[in-house]
């Protein structure tokens, strides 16, 4: 019985990390684009470093989704 409890644990803590995912990919880019928007306006070089600041708010959500499938696939 104890290790039935201690599997449905760990199938429902993948279940969290796997759910993060979404999130993840969604807030890089909308971060990347409010700051790239600010700086943008503030520098008045728009719209260079919204794109530049998505496309790293990109990279950023797809590293992290690496790291949560890695930590994810070790337990």
């Amino acid at each position: 019985m104890e290790d039935k409890d201690k599997n449905k644990a760990e199938i429902y803590k993948q279940i969290a990390l796997f759910t993060t995912i979404p999130f993840v990919l969604a807030v890089g880019p909308i971060v990347g684009w409010f700051i790239g928007k600010l700086l943008d306006k503030w520098l008045h070089t728009a719209p260079y470093l919204m794109y530049l600041f998505i496309l790293l708010g990109l990279l950023g959500g797809g590293r992290e989704v690496y790291n949560i499938i890695k930590r994810a696939s070790k337990e």
